[in-house]
């Protein structure tokens, strides 16, 4: 126990602080206090930066409390906090220095009550049915025999069992399995990889593509259905190509992905029921079918016959109808002979007056008046390629003359830039230079704070304020009343020296000793 008497402290022995130092003590005691807690409120102000770290904040009539869920706990959320919602955040309390204020650091959201999370449904429900997910127009036909179902549900539970019994009994098919979790926070991006991965799968590859899937869970409560809720799952619903039938709780619960799907089973049996026709009404339609076909065709056989046997009464002969072409084939064979002879004839007299006009004075007229023609047409040639040439020595010496000012202008510009730059070069030497001098400036001050506070709070300013340190005969420290009566001598030690009491006395010296006595553990007391 160690007894102090105080008094009046004097002013300017306060100890000088940093901010940063009251600033981490803050943080040590608020951290220290509220290491886990609980807070109930409602979400205002929501922000999703890029870095993935989502800030929002938590309210109620009277305050509002900053709060903060870093990118890997936003990760393991089963909900994400929206505005508008009253929800349950668990996390500790801190501080953030660089904006003097505390703040929530968010590890889980709960809803606050079933009647948060049907608001927040009905609010994602018509979000998402503004986007035109649930409109019934892109809604695509369920196939009537699928040839291969791909089913997304538990494989250990009850639900695939029910599927596989009820396609047995009304007409067996090929069944893909793709196991997930149908509860908790695996839920949603499991059943949405699932759709995304049946979907992936290529016609014709090593694994069928399901021409049909089935998205399954048996009943349970708003909280165990909730990941069929989640928004990652109806878009992936939604985007399906793949017709899906969701077949999730009993017929009394709905989901969002009942609104995204192509058709909606109250159950998972009725969802098989949907997926095939029973094979022995199938086969029964099939011979009613086949038989009404046979009938029809006989009698559409039966009709034209008949109708082709009234058109064929009605024809006339063959013979009447061939016997005037080949009458005209005749009269034109007869002619033909005469017509090809004159016909000769007229070639042969064209021929004739065309030959008599050929005569070698006109081939020599024709030939001079081409050679003429070509030897004009050269002089035109040259003299336009020599005009041609001036125009282009005269114009490469006009973009020579405009390029050597761009010349020019580039080099001054290169010039100007290069001084620039050695300038800015040269101030950023001059800041580099005095940086070392302006952070041993700062480390020197804070050295000189730091002795400032160890003489502040170190022994000998202890003892100038008025405290004194009591030793017994062996040294050692007394720090109770009932050690001081058993001690033969006492030494009071005060700031400006020592005092001897008791028995023995006259033998202490009374000069100030250099430092206190300390006792076996090496800690001084006062009193």
């Amino acid at each position: 126990m160690i007894d102090l008497f105080e008094e009046e402290p004097q002013r300017g022995n306060a100890p000088e602080l940093s901010v940063s130092e009251i600033s981490g003590a803050v943080k040590r005691v608020l951290e220290g206090e509220f290491a886990r807690v609980r807070v109930r409120g409602e979400v205002g102000r929501v922000s999703r930066p890029s870095s993935g770290h989502l800030y929002f904040d938590l309210k109620d009539a009277n305050a509002v409390l900053a709060a903060v869920s870093w990118k890997g706990q936003v990760a393991k959320m089963q909900m994400r906090p929206e505005e508008g919602m009253e929800i349950i955040a668990t996390g500790r309390l801190t501080t953030f220095p660089g904006q003097s204020k505390y703040q929530l650091i968010v590890d889980d959201v709960a809803p606050a009550g079933l009647g948060a999370l049907m608001l927040m449904l009905e609010k994602r429900k018509k979000a998402l049915a503004a986007e035109g997910l649930f409109d019934p127009a892109r809604k695509k036909p369920i196939p009537a025999l699928p040839g291969v179902i791909g089913v997304v549900t538990s494989p250990s539970g009850a639900v695939i069992r029910d599927i596989l019994h009820r396609l047995r009994d009304r007409f067996p098919r090929h069944v893909l399995l793709w196991p997930v979790v149908v509860q908790g926070e695996r839920c949603a991006p499991e059943v949405a990889a699932a759709i995304r991965g049946f979907n992936a799968l290529q016609p014709g590859g090593p694994i069928p593509r399901p021409d049909l899937i089935i998205v399954a869970r048996g009943g349970g409560s708003l909280e165990d259905l909730w990941g069929f809720n989640e928004e990652i799952v109806v878009r992936a619903a939604a985007a399906s190509e793949i017709p899906l039938i969701s077949a999730v709780g009993h017929e009394t619960d709905t989901t969002l992905i009942d609104y995204a799907a192509d058709r909606r089973a109250p159950t998972p049996t009725a969802a098989a029921e949907m997926a095939v026709p029973v094979r022995f009404e199938l086969m029964s339609l099939l011979d009613g079918q086949g038989a009404r076909l046979s009938r029809g065709i006989t009698h559409a056989l039966t009709l034209r016959r008949q109708r082709a046997l009234d058109l064929a009464r009605a024809l006339p002969r063959p013979e009447g109808l061939v016997q005037p072409a080949r009458q005209r084939l005749d009269l034109w064979a007869d002619r033909l002979p005469q017509a090809l002879s004159i016909v000769v004839a007229r070639r042969r007299s064209r021929l004739a007056e065309l030959a008599a006009s050929v005569r070698p004075v006109a081939l020599s007229r024709l030939t001079t008046t081409a050679r003429e023609r070509l030897a004009e047409r050269d002089h035109r040639l040259s003299a336009g390629l020599t005009r041609r040439a001036g125009d282009a020595r005269q114009r490469l010496n006009t973009l020579s003359e405009r390029l050597t000012p761009a010349l020019d202008r580039l080099v001054a510009e290169e010039a100007r830039r290069s001084a620039e730059g050695q300038a800015r070069l040269k101030a950023l030497t001059a800041r580099l230079d005095a940086a070392p001098l302006r952070l041993l400036a700062r480390l020197s001050e804070q050295l000189e704070a730091r002795d400032r506070l160890r003489q502040t709070l170190g022994h000998r300013e202890t003892l100038l304020r008025g405290y004194a340190v009591v030793r017994g005969e062996d040294g050692h420290v007394v720090t109770s009343r009932a050690r001081a009566e058993k001690a033969g001598a006492l030494d009071l030690e005060f700031a400006d020296g020592h005092i001897a009491t008791g028995a023995g006395a006259a033998s202490k010296p009374s000069a100030p000793k250099r430092g206190p006595k300390t006792s076996p553990s090496g800690q001084g007391s006062l009193f």
